[in-house]
This record gives C-alpha cells, sequence and structure tokens, in this order.
C-alpha cells in the first residue's frame, strides 16, 4: 500500500493484535500504541495516513484525541476510524461531529475493517489532489504540472506566464498593478534561477 502507515490506538492488546495482523497482510505498515499518551508523543514527530481509534483509552480517551487531531491545523486533515464497544446512536453521533471519517462498533469484522480503511484512504488521496488545483468557471490551473486547461483543452503557456496566471487566480477578484506583479518574488524567482544556471553553465566551466 505504498508504505502507508496506520496507527492503531487501543489499551486492548486482543484488538491491536487482530487489526495490525489484517492490516498488514493488505501491505500496510503499522503502528501500535496501548493508550493516548504515546500516542499524541508519536504524532509531535511523525505523522500517519490514517488513525484507528477505541473511545475508552487510559488517559486522554479517544473523543478528546479526536477533538484535539480535529482542531490542529497540523493533523487536522489526518483520517480517523473510530474502533469502540460504544455502540449508542449518541454515541455515533458524538463520534462523527468531532470529525471521525468511519465509525465501527465492537465486535466488528476484520475485512469489513481493512475495506474501510481503503476506502477513506482513496477519498483522501483524491481530496488531496483537488487542493492542488485552482477552478474558476471553464480554467483549471495544475500548480504541481505547470499546466493550465480551458474546458479541459490545454493551453500552452510559458513558465512565467504560468506563474502569473496562477497569482492571478489565487487572487481572484483582486486588481494588480504591473508593478505589484513585477514584484511578486514566486513569478520572478524561476528566470532569474534558470538565467543563473545557463551562465554559469557557460562561464564557469
Amino acid at each position: 500500500m505504498d508504505n502507508q502507515v496506520i496507527a492503531i490506538v487501543d489499551d486492548e492488546e486482543d484488538i491491536v493484535e487482530l487489526v495490525s495482523h489484517h492490516l498488514k497482510r493488505d501491505g500496510f505498515k503499522v503502528r501500535e500504541f496501548y493508550n493516548g499518551r504515546d500516542f499524541l508523543s508519536y504524532i509531535q514527530s511523525l505523522l500517519p495516513d490514517l488513525v484507528v481509534l477505541d473511545i475508552m483509552l487510559p488517559g486522554a480517551d479517544g473523543l478528546e484525541i479526536c477533538r484535539m487531531l480535529k482542531n490542529n491545523s497540523r493533523t487536522s486533515s489526518l483520517p480517523i476510524i473510530m474502533l469502540t464497544a460504544k455502540g449508542t446512536e449518541a454515541d455515533i453521533v458524538v463520534g462523527l461531529e468531532l470529525g471521525a471519517d468511519d465509525y465501527i462498533v465492537k465486535p466488528f469484522s476484520p475485512r469489513e475493517l481493512v475495506a474501510r480503511v481503503k476506502t477513506i484512504l482513496r477519498r483522501s488521496k483524491k481530496e488531496g489532489e483537488a487542493d492542488k488545483i485552482i477552478r474558476i468557471g471553464p480554467l483549471a490551473i495544475d500548480s504541481e504540472k505547470f499546466e493550465a486547461a480551458v474546458d479541459g483543452k490545454k493551453v500552452e503557456l510559458t513558465t512565467t506566464e504560468f506563474k502569473i496566471l496562477e497569482v492571478l487566480a489565487e487572487g481572484r477578484g483582486r486588481v494588480y498593478t504591473r508593478d505589484q506583479l513585477l514584484k511578486k518574488k514566486r513569478i520572478w524567482a524561476f528566470r532569474r534561477t534558470t538565467a543563473e544556471a545557463l551562465y554559469c553553465k557557460s562561464n564557469c566551466c
């Protein structure tokens, strides 16, 4: 699964072992945590691709952890699946309203859990890719590929033209003067870097 990492946070060792086994069998890497404190310490430096989170944990419970993750800009987009024995309608509603992407009640099917993990990761990937594309009416600007298209037809632009278009699109509704555009370093930095490289190639070798 492209080395995707799933964090399992649950104080029941048999549950952690069961979930870990099925995820690893499908190619995922797994990080196991038996309390909220260790998990919160881990994400200070590393972020998994998805969290399978129990509610009833020693120390900080799963709901509090979910709230903390969703209220932090660094972790707000981290997908969370609640896996818990708390299965009343009120429990489920609270978990989803706090930002959980899915809610599974124990006892559960490990195969179904893995299927839900894959579905959420696919959805997250598509949303991430969509975020890199600016759309204004028929115009689509792909900042990663340096491509622009109108009604699906690619428009040929120089790098400078593309960067100017990107700046204008991001500031849609705003009027820029020529001087303001000339001061935008992100537009002209590429030209300077390229010119310097060409100069060095012809004069430094």
